[in-house]
């Protein structure tokens, strides 16, 4: 169906209904993506406080057919947040909507709204004594409700699942303005489809996420941090297997990180105290998280030894203090901001079988060697499979020397996830970035059941057109 235009005529109409909604023209960061590829568009800017003002908002674009588009933290790696083409959009900013609800300690849940930062959100939980352990490097900026529309991962995926795995219930606002009051308490709710997850990974294209009820853990009485210089990617995930036989699901996050990635960081950021004198080819990071009783870094220790033994790894680093914890996850966090300053020809955000892992980061350099002369910093969650494999010029080269090679880049290295059973979005989304991937690469099956979906939901294809499918 064809959509309008945000316009003056519709702006009156909401001003006379909300006219404590603040609309207004939207400053620059609402209209850019972190990655600079594209410009956004905007008729008017609203930022609702209640889930009723959003209900108001989205059935007045329903009637008007007025494109939506929800805002959140504006982190989005994939376009999904910015509308570049079609009528100019009404964006629905969600920052105003930022409270905890409740936070139920005892029944280990806590009720937030979708603009809460994710940081907050961590807080609030440890006020209560809990962890909210999503973690991932926006979460200072990055808003709750963006993490459930786009099902976020981080570094916590090992050990307590994906955004979708920390939420038991949503409200949102549907595509035709109703309220679904869906922010269950219950752990067990077998009553017919499950909406929740229907919306979550949805990217705003079925509704507007407005509050949800989030699962909180116990703090582990003891926390330990390690990097092991591992011999290549085979060895790393012997030595996770090994990690988890020792000690279950004590480990929290197990990263990879590659030489590349650490040359990068003492190029572009010579701050960032290295861990090692010279870099190593391959080293893993792992962050353990126990019981009462029991000390991580004598788990670690035994660890250690174990793998060497086994020649899973050379040489080891385990953290003496809270100090050198916060220095090992410095190290890794700063490897996508080197990255950034680098200037990466095409970056790919993955996941492969575990198993296949290192038979995919050889046969991915042969495919990249074989398009010309580059650098690959490969890197990333290799506890549950997630991997950055990035493409950079060579020395001496700018990224914007191969601007017409960046899609037979990502081209070859999506098939080559495709065929080694792989995702070409392991979990920052689909977006606007991976629409025409979706349509390669997803089961011709599942993809009719989308649009089908899409279609019942949001006949008039008001919400966040664009971004998933297509059309």
């Amino acid at each position: 169906m064809t959509l309008t235009p945000a316009d003056e005529n519709f702006a009156a109409r909401l001003r006379r209904t909300l006219p404590e909604a603040v609309f207004r023209p939207p400053e620059p960061r609402y209209l850019e993506e972190p990655r600079g590829r594209w410009s956004g568009q905007c008729g008017l800017l609203a930022l609702p406080r209640t889930v009723e003002e959003v209900s108001t908002l989205v059935t007045a674009a329903a009637e008007a057919r007025v494109p939506v588009v929800p805002y959140g933290g504006g982190t989005g790696l994939v376009g999904g947040q910015i509308m570049p083409e079609g009528p100019a959009p009404l964006i629905v900013s969600l920052e105003r909507m930022a409270a905890i609800r409740g936070v139920y300690p005892q029944e280990n849940l806590l009720i937030a709204e979708a603009g809460a930062v994710l940081a907050d959100v961590q807080a609030a939980a440890q006020q209560a004594d809990r962890l909210f352990p999503l973690s991932l490097a926006a979460e200072g900026t990055a808003r709750i409700g963006g993490n459930l529309a786009t099902n976020a991962g981080g570094t916590g995926v090992l050990r307590y699942g994906n955004a979708r795995d920390l939420c038991l219930g949503l409200e949102a606002v549907l595509p035709d303005g109703r309220i679904w009051h869906g922010l269950s308490r219950l752990r067990k709710d077998n009553t017919g489809y499950d909406l929740r997850n229907l919306l979550i990974g949805a990217e705003g294209t079925l509704g507007i996420i407005t509050a949800a009820t989030l699962k909180l853990y116990p703090r582990p009485a003891g926390e330990g941090t390690a990097l092991f210089v591992v011999p290549d990617p085979q060895a790393a995930i012997d030595l996770l297997a090994l990690a988890r036989d020792q000690m279950g699901e004590g480990v929290s996050a197990f990263e990879l990180i590659s030489g590349q990635g650490l040359h990068f960081l003492a190029e572009e950021l010579p701050d960032i105290r290295q861990p090692f004198a010279t870099p190593p080819e391959w080293c893993v990071l792992i962050e353990v998280g126990l019981a009462r009783g029991l000390d991580p870094e004598a788990a670690l220790a035994e660890l250690f030894e174990a793998a060497l033994e086994r020649g899973f790894t050379s040489d080891g680093l385990i953290a003496q203090s809270e100090a050198q914890r916060a220095a090992f996850w410095s190290v890794r966090e700063h490897i996508p901001v080197a990255n950034r300053r680098v200037g990466a020809v095409s970056s790919h955000d993955i996941s492969v079988p575990i198993g296949r892992i290192p038979e995919f980061i050889d046969k991915g350099g042969e495919v990249i060697a074989a398009l010309g002369e580059f650098r690959l910093n490969c890197f990333g969650h290799l506890g549950d499979g997630n991997l950055h494999f990035n493409v950079f010029p060579a020395p001496g080269r700018s990224k914007e020397a191969h601007a017409n090679q960046r899609d037979a880049i990502k081209r070859a290295v999506h098939d080559l996830v495709h065929a080694m059973e792989g995702s070409v979005s392991a979990e920052h989304g689909i977006g606007r970035l991976k629409v025409d991937d979706l349509t390669r690469y997803c089961d011709p099956v599942k993809l009719d059941a989308m649009r089908a979906i899409k279609a019942a939901l949001d006949p008039a294809g008001i919400m966040n057109p664009g971004a998933v499918l297509r059309g």
